[in-house]
């Protein structure tokens, strides 16, 4: 991310991007394009998302001839913990115990599930 700017999340229309940069590495812009789904976006459309993913200092370049290969410079998993804190204290009120209740709530998750939660955080609390 650029020195001074704000972490931000990602939006619907940039995270495809991001996925295929993770999943495939470095990629231009036709690349991009067809990891997409039909009816696939044109590639004026992905190429100016990935500016600003460039601008928001998610994505980088490196010039190839006249194009430009671009590749991930944050990582997967800093972007999904920054999206969850943000859902967490946005919609529960920063109460990690108000989104597993809702889990519960919503049979999202199952009784073995939360045993295996809780056995994990037995395990890290032991070492």
């Amino acid at each position: 991310m650029k020195p001074g700017r704000k972490a931000q999340t990602l939006t619907e229309r940039e995270l495809p991007i991001m996925k295929a940069l993770w999943e495939h590495g470095p990629m231009f812009v036709r690349e991009i394009v067809e990891t997409y789904p039909e009816p696939r976006p044109h590639q004026n459309t992905v190429a100016t998302l990935v500016k600003i993913l460039e601008e928001k200092g998610h994505v980088t370049h490196e010039a190839v001839g006249n194009s430009h290969r671009f590749k991930a410079v944050t990582p997967q998993r800093e972007l999904r913990n920054r999206s969850l804190r943000t859902v967490i204290n946005d919609f529960f009120g920063n109460s990690y115990k108000s989104v597993v209740s809702a889990l519960v709530e919503e049979e999202k998750i199952s009784v073995d599930e939360l045993r295996d939660i809780i056995r994990m955080i037995e395990e890290k609390s032991k070492r």
